[in-house]
């Protein structure tokens, strides 16, 4: 499955990978296999780009399962700021983003998109684990976890884009404005002049609840995307998050000014924000990625649960079943995906001279079983445990469902000791 547009699925393929990059795609009267280091037979399964999780706070492994089954606002200022103020440290964010990579490569994702605090520590775990991630620090304008002076939140922030800047090709740097409601209008102008003085892409929630978009139309008088608008902030490097409560106008002015959507549609329901028009923003020429959010506020960071969610829950609020059909929600998942962080050209389908993020999805299962369709097998009835191997930037990370390069057992222990110093602090979380 390259997924390279207007090319259906290949049986019988071959893959070559030289160093980092895709040599070839070859298949039919196959030539005998030249001398190589490694082979991986891919029988019995599909080979695809590996997913692209277009928004995730990794550190919030750390509160998987904690403060459930509560309104947004509630949630996020009576538990989790909280909870983050007290527990989130440098030694945190780095085993909760480990744990975080670790829980994605194993279901299928090779890219993700981050913002939190103390992002520096969130870098370190990713090159450890050794994905591909944009990782922005958090911008926010209340005491956070690294920032106690709010006032200092876009010096932070400078200083982290200006010494990651170079750390790695697999890695970039960015900056994460939490809402346009968290974040002063002087804020919001100022982060988007230091992304745009490192030509790196600006992340921000945006319209996720009605009470936001009610709360910022009585501050300014405007709707959220047009006050954005009229900070300079809409264009093609601006990913905005959720974007639920749009109207037609809105929809059409964030297409106009090509700014890149991140949809995450197991967090709106669980936190019961609402269902964003995701079908009417790719009628309107959008670009539209997945992401799972954070595991506070979904659990897991399964994208293959999300692409499930993202059409069905499309086919719900259109009532219509032929909206975003699996082949459409798979490419949100890769190719649009690549397109939310601008690496189109290196990631998102298997093709020459691409980079080598590759997945293998097993398919010798009984809920596989048959096979009539692999789009629709891989968004309606694979999971992230049937991924059996991942390769990143041409290093195979993943093999028959082992980690090559991390201990996962330490990972796994190290978050359980800090889960178990929380639980025995705060007691029930409800």
């Amino acid at each position: 499955m390259t997924m390279v547009d207007g090319q259906g699925p290949i049986p019988d393929a071959r893959v070559l990978i030289s160093g980092n990059r895709i040599q070839e795609v070859s298949t039919g009267n196959i030539s005998p296999l030249p001398e190589t280091d490694t082979v991986i037979y891919a029988n019995d399964a599909i080979v695809l780009p590996g997913l692209v999780n277009a928004h995730v706070h990794s550190p919030m492994t750390i509160f998987r399962g904690m403060s459930d089954d509560l309104p947004l606002k509630t949630w996020l200022f009576d538990h989790i700021f909280p909870a983050e103020a007290k527990y989130m440290n440098p030694d945190s964010v780095f085993w909760g983003s480990l744990l975080g990579c670790l829980e994605m490569i194993a279901s299928g994702t090779t890219t993700f998109v981050d913002g939190y605090f103390f992002a520096e520590d969130i870098i370190k775990a990713t090159d450890k684990a050794g994905m591909r991630a944009l990782v922005a620090q958090g911008v926010i304008d209340f005491p956070a976890p690294g920032v106690p002076e709010p006032e200092k939140n876009l010096d932070v922030a400078s200083s982290f884009l200006e010494r990651w800047i170079n750390f790695s090709d697999l890695i970039m740097p960015g900056i994460f404005c939490h809402s346009p409601v968290t974040c002063s209008a002087n804020t919001l102008r100022k982060a988007y002049e230091i992304s745009d003085r490192f030509s790196l892409p600006l992340q921000i929630h945006l319209s996720e609840t009605k009470e936001e978009v009610a709360e910022i139309e009585k501050m300014t008088g405007l709707r959220p995307v047009f006050f954005l608008d009229s900070l300079g902030l809409l264009n093609s490097k601006l990913i905005a998050v959720h974007v639920i409560y749009l109207n037609e106008d809105e929809i059409e002015c964030l297409a106009k000014k090509d700014v890149k959507i991140a949809h995450c549609p197991e967090s709106s329901m669980k936190l019961g924000s609402g269902i964003a028009e995701v079908a009417r923003m790719l009628e309107k020429g959008l670009v539209v990625g997945i992401g799972t959010d954070g595991c506070a506020s979904n659990n897991n960071l399964d994208l293959f649960g999300e692409m499930d969610a993202t059409a069905k829950l499309a086919k719900v609020a259109g009532r219509d079943p032929t909206l975003l059909n699996a082949a459409k929600v798979l490419n949100m998942a890769t190719v649009a995906g690549a397109k939310v962080i601008g690496l189109d050209n290196e990631i998102g389908t298997i093709e020459a001279w691409k980079k080598a993020d590759i997945i293998i999805v097993d398919t010798n299962t009984p809920h596989m079983t048959p096979m009539y369709n692999p789009y629709s097998q891989l968004v309606y009835s694979a999971t992230g445990g049937d991924v059996r191997d991942v390769i990143i930037d041409g290093k195979i990370v993943y093999r028959d469902r082992q980690f090559t390069i991390v201990d996962s057992d330490e990972v796994m222990e190290k978050v359980n000791s800090i889960g178990w110093r929380i639980f025995k602090e705060r007691g029930n979380y409800i």
